[in-house]
């Protein structure tokens, strides 16, 4: 379907940003504009501390005017990639980003050069700087010459173009063609592959699905596998110019967390989780009698006959009901989420796949999802309502500097809400079976997705990175081989890792922004512990989370988690969380178990 072919009801309204083209362009002139008159007023002229507050309050003065304006480009072109408006007008961003970046890069630069007691005179003329100055402070030791710092800023577009080459080759170049199973044809697309053929309860549709999807995939390999060394070889460059010792500890720099944390997520999850999903995998085949149990098969429900299907306005009551419990203001945001048309549901052709929240400061945040109306999607759509509380709270107490928490941190309020749904659901259920839904739901969609896929997709990234690291490159066929071991290393004899399994590379855009997917088990690693904590002392529990979201990023990741009571410095909460994923699984053996014995 053609985006101006689905329902407006549907899509997300986009005005609260810009009422018009007329207004956009307009606000990128006067953008330019500033930018032109911050350079004249203070280059060569950052000396003292006055002038260094003045500076840093225009530059966040622009910055708070420059969010809507890549807001707007970034969110209409991620419904349709094939709008030939929205590609130009997004490029057209991209190169006025890249020029302002380039002619305020002197800013940091002059900043930089002042003595450290004058900076710390400026923290205390203009406090609520205090977190942009430390954070300044934190990247001298890898801060360039002005000139190179300039050059590089004038790149940023450039830099960013194999992301945007990935999209295109995905969302607009492959077109998948439709596939036959005894005779009836059937449509493929990104969104439904993995919005309902992966998820197929009919073994040979499933199966024909998957391998027609990676036969397309195949044959755009070498181009996506190049477009990715090229990301990797900049990432590498910059972390060498700038005199990281490693790409690694470039990419955790501005998470605030070091390698010990990164590094455990990994290999305590790779190794400890394993055998409780080998035994999650085996009673999905003995549930559905499969004879064997292959890679194709393992998001599969486990009694897709009782998963009922939900209406948008259905899933807006869910939402109300399920997270009541963070309180009044939290429900009228959702409120305002539907009734706003804060939220993208439909489905079309050219449409970013998956889910995200984006929130830009200044103003409310926009989901987007493509809705299917299973009712698994009530999860997903706690999860990116999760980023989007967590940042109207944050937006509305912090300022445009100390909003944004750490990459690390970032996944824990959304999956958090995920466990918020699942624990009202089973409060509210006596019944086995649809107890049963609701743990399988759990550990297929909220554990599996982020302590399983994007677990393995980090798991595979380190491999990369390592290789990268020693000098190396990537192409389609090492990249293959490096995402087999990994899914083989997990899965053992349990699931036969079927030829298109290694292709899964080639579906995640997370490997396009840093070290991101294993910081999904660590938020729900944080949100476990807390969602826990919420189940037993209930209101002190969540309003210890509400402070939290407040606080934004203010503090450092292992400081917010301390703040809702879990010390993530140790192993022990990772370890619980795996052990409550282990135990879960047992309660669905015995609750199959019941439910046949009862038949």
């Amino acid at each position: 379907m053609k985006r101006n072919e689905v329902p407006i009801e549907e899509t997300w309204d986009l005005s609260a940003l810009f009422q018009n083209e007329d207004q956009f362009e307009d606000a990128i002139s006067k953008a330019i504009d500033e930018a032109t008159i911050i350079e004249e007023t203070f280059k060569g002229n950052i000396r003292n501390s006055t002038v260094a507050a003045q500076v840093i309050e225009a530059y966040k003065n622009l910055n708070a005017k420059l969010i809507p304006i890549g807001s707007f480009a970034q969110l209409s072109i991620s419904v349709d990639q094939t709008n030939d408006d929205a590609q130009m007008r997004s490029s057209k961003v991209g190169q006025t980003f890249a020029k302002i970046s380039a002619q305020l890069s002197f800013i940091t630069s002059e900043l930089l050069q002042l003595e450290e007691s004058t900076l710390l005179e400026t923290k205390n003329k203009a406090p609520q700087f205090s977190l942009y100055i430390d954070k300044l402070i934190q990247k001298k030791p890898y801060q360039l010459h002005p000139e190179a710092e300039k050059a590089l800023a004038a790149y940023g577009t450039t830099f960013k173009a194999p992301y945007e080459l990935y999209n295109t080759t995905k969302l607009v170049d492959i077109q998948f063609n439709n596939f036959e199973v005894n005779g009836k044809s059937y449509p493929l697309s990104y969104n439904s592959f993995e919005g309902d053929w992966e998820l197929e309860s009919d073994t040979a549709i499933r199966r024909a699905a998957f391998d027609a999807f990676s036969t397309k995939l195949h044959q755009y390999q070498h181009t996506t596998a190049k477009t990715y060394d090229t990301h990797l070889k900049i990432e590498k460059t910059n972390a060498d110019l700038r005199g990281f010792d490693s790409v690694f500890d470039a990419l955790l720099f501005d998470q605030d967390v070091d390698r010990t944390l990164y590094n455990r997520q990994i290999d305590l999850i790779t190794k400890e989780l394993a055998p409780h999903m080998r035994r999650y995998a085996k009673l999905l085949q003995q549930v559905h009698g499969l004879e064997k149990m292959t890679f194709a098969d393992l998001k599969i429900s486990l009694d897709p006959t009782y998963e009922p299907k939900i209406s948008i306005e259905e899933s807006r009551n869910y939402m109300k009901d399920g997270l009541s419990i963070m309180g009044e203001d939290y429900q009228k945001m959702l409120d305002r989420a539907f009734d706003e048309r804060w939220i993208d549901f439909a489905q079309n052709d050219g449409k970013s796949t998956g889910a995200f929240c984006s929130s830009p400061y200044g103003y409310h945040p926009y989901v987007l999802i493509s809705w299917t109306s299973r009712m698994n999607e009530v999860f997903v759509l706690a999860h990116e309502l999760g980023h989007a509380g967590h940042f109207y709270l944050a937006n509305a107490k912090q300022n445009l500097f100390n909003a944004r928490p750490s990459l690390y941190f970032i996944e824990a309020p959304s999956t958090m809400n995920e466990m918020l749904m699942a624990n009202y659901l089973l409060a509210n259920s006596n019944d086995a079976r649809f107890k049963r839904w609701v743990i399988s739901t759990i550990v297929a969609r909220t554990y599996y997705h982020n302590f399983v896929t994007h677990l393995l997709e980090a798991a595979y990234q380190r491999k990369v990175y390592e290789r990268i690291d020693q000098g190396g490159s990537v192409n389609a066929s090492i990249l293959n081989s490096l995402k087999r071991t990994v899914l083989e290393e997990f899965w053992g004899d349990t699931v036969e890792i079927t030829e298109g399994a290694e292709l899964t590379w080639m579906r995640q855009p997370h490997y396009y922004m840093g070290l991101y997917p294993y910081t999904y088990s660590a938020g729900l690693t944080i949100a476990t512990q807390v969602s826990q904590r919420i189940l037993h002392e209930g209101d002190v529990a969540v309003q210890q989370w509400l402070n939290v979201l407040k606080a934004g990023g203010t503090k450092s990741p292992v400081e917010l988690a301390k703040m809702a009571g879990v010390d993530i410095t140790t192993d022990q909460p990772l370890r619980d969380t795996i052990d409550y994923i282990g135990s879960l699984i047992s309660e669905l053996e015995d609750l199959t178990k019941e439910l046949e014995a009862g038949k």
